[in-house]
């Protein structure tokens, strides 16, 4: 009978530290007042001015949990359209489940086909222990680092009240079983138009860094709106044989009014 209220209470003080140790990390908080569940964008890739493919990235609602933490499902997709199937087809679907508070990925998805060149991945983030896994083993991570889709959730959140031109942001991302230092630097305000119409937006471009595919920081180029919304409505970039941009062409449930659009 000893022996059994020996173990009996050890199995007490061993949960009840347990506990204790979960409920003591303490997660980062990041003020979200750009967007909300049910949000869905849709862009359009050109090449030139052919239309070459369609992607659409969309807040969705889940019952999964991350250390019991309330999440959003974010769904990327991003396809060939037309006679580009016929020559370099891609399909590609992104997931990534990002934490409501703190804007920070517990799981993330991708699975890629590219021209039959195929990418699979599945992490599981594990911020409470400053670990990410990707099915085979652990890397050591920093608390609140960003997957390559939570990333575009997350700049969206940047306090932008009082920015000058040449303010730097800078966050880490863990892509492809390692850490990168993602910067982006902010331009100044331009009117951008598309084929939506005209925007006020906040222009931006990533600090290059040495060794990347892009050498000079107007290789690419992004706009967002103005607002709270902080959506992207177009994204430029140079490659060898001509330009490919992205831009926005149908958007549904914005958490704020579109203010920035001109009317």
């Amino acid at each position: 009978m000893k022996k059994y209220l020996y173990f009996l209470g050890l199995a007490t003080i061993l949960v009840g530290l347990s506990s204790a140790s979960t409920s003591s990390v303490s997660y980062p908080y990041v003020r979200n007042n750009s967007f909300k569940t049910g949000e869905k964008l849709t862009y359009r890739v050109t090449y030139g001015f052919v239309d070459a493919g369609e992607a659409t990235v969309e807040v969705k609602s889940t019952s999964k949990k991350g250390q019991g933490r309330e999440l959003q499902h974010v769904v990327a997709t991003g396809k060939t359209l037309g006679s580009f199937n016929n020559v370099y087809k891609v399909h590609d679907v992104y997931e990534s489940y990002i934490d409501k508070k703190s804007m920070m990925p517990w799981y993330f998805i991708r699975n890629v086909d590219e021209g039959g060149y195929k990418i699979n991945q599945n992490y599981t983030f594990k911020h409470h222990e400053k670990k990410v896994n990707n099915g085979e083993k652990d890397f050591n991570i920093s608390m609140g680092m960003q997957d390559m889709i939570s990333s575009f959730y997350r700049a969206r959140t940047l306090n932008m009240k009082g920015m000058t031109p040449g303010k730097v942001f800078s966050f880490k991302c863990f892509m492809d079983d390692e850490i990168y230092d993602l910067k982006i630097k902010y331009k100044g305000k331009e009117k951008i138009k598309i084929r939506k119409g005209e925007f006020q937006c906040y222009k931006f471009v990533p600090v290059v860094q040495t060794g990347r595919y892009f050498e000079n920081e107007e290789d690419v180029q992004f706009w967002v709106t103005a607002d709270e919304n902080r959506i992207p409505v177009l994204i430029k970039a140079k490659i060898p044989v001509g330009t490919v941009k992205m831009h926005l062409i149908e958007w549904n449930g914005l958490k704020n009014e579109l203010s920035s659009k001109v009317d």
